[in-house]
């Protein structure tokens, strides 16, 4: 389980909030029985570019062998 607060990988693409699959987020809430979490999707300057609820399985918690990469988001 991913706690509160922790970084989040996104396991799958979701086009229509612009997010693709290894797009890292911050976990701001947990539903009851960590069935969905509400992930807040950050640029790298810090700006916010959603808050998306998704289920458990289309994250996953950080690992220590993940690398960051950036992308540019299409306008």
């Amino acid at each position: 389980m991913i706690e509160e607060h922790e970084r989040a990988v996104l396991n799958v693409d979701l086009p229509e909030h612009r997010l693709k699959a290894s797009d890292v987020g911050v976990v701001v809430h947990i539903y009851s029985g960590a069935v969905a979490y509400e992930v807040e999707f950050l640029a790298l300057d810090g700006s916010t570019i959603d808050v998306v609820t998704v289920e458990a399985e289309q994250v996953r918690p950080v690992s220590h062998r993940d690398v960051l990469h950036v992308r540019e988001r299409a306008a």
